[in-house]
């Protein structure tokens, strides 16, 4: 990844880093392990910042599965963008493309072939800097795709494992919804796992600035392609 913003976000098929997840606790306590994340291409004047907790909206799924109802870290939000729905989902979908829009995007590889599909699985890379309680390492995310509707949703679901870091199990939902001028894109994620929940208003702020860069980058790159 070519910068760093004063922005905090992870895993979400963007994942970016320039802050830790973590507060100082006492000493009787152990600190929480912060969860870094890579910097994103968004501007930090364009990316509204998650609150502390969010609503879940119990409708959104793909082929009836959502994300983990039970979760404690969530996040959803929607974008308009002005381009084809062919654009926007082949954008979405051609994971080993990533790269090329999204720069926190270090590697990403599929794991099968062909089309993607409900078992499709692939593993990509973005690198986190040290923080006090974290060293620098690179976050390893392996996503497999749980549903998948052609031009209509994803849901994706997996782990993302760097040295000292760990996220158990990001669930990530995608809908794609013809409007009138474009695609209304619905994105929302739950984490789980001991490290994250050791503070979940710091982690759920930091999941969603990373779903609202992602979402920034992604109708960047359709109406660049649109023009």
């Amino acid at each position: 990844m070519p910068r760093t913003r004063t922005l905090t976000f992870a895993l979400p098929l963007a994942l970016a880093v320039v802050g830790t997840l973590a507060t100082p606790a006492p000493a009787a306590v152990p600190a929480p392990v912060a969860i870094p994340v890579p910097a994103t291409a968004a501007p930090a004047d364009r990316v509204t910042p998650a609150p502390a907790a969010v609503r879940h909206s119990r409708t959104s799924q793909c082929r009836g599965q959502g994300v983990d109802a039970s979760a404690r870290i969530r996040y959803h939000s929607d974008v308009v963008i002005e381009a084809p729905l062919s654009t926007v989902w082949k954008l979405q979908t051609d994971v080993e493309r990533w790269p090329s829009w999204q720069p926190p995007v270090l590697t990403a590889a599929r794991l099968d072939t062909g089309r993607l599909g409900t078992g499709s699985a692939f593993r990509w890379t973005t690198p986190v800097p040290a923080t006090p309680t974290t060293p620098a390492t690179a976050l390893e995310i392996t996503s497999t795709v749980r549903q998948l509707r052609h031009r209509t949703c994803v849901l994706w679901s997996g782990p993302a494992i760097g040295r000292g870091l760990r996220i158990d199990e990001g669930v990530h939902l995608w809908t794609f919804t013809e409007v009138e001028g474009g695609v209304r894109v619905h994105t929302e994620e739950t984490w789980t796992g001991d490290q994250v929940e050791a503070d979940v208003p710091t982690a759920t702020a930091a999941l969603g600035a990373g779903l609202e860069a992602w979402l920034h980058d992604l109708k960047t790159a359709a109406e660049h392609r649109r023009k």
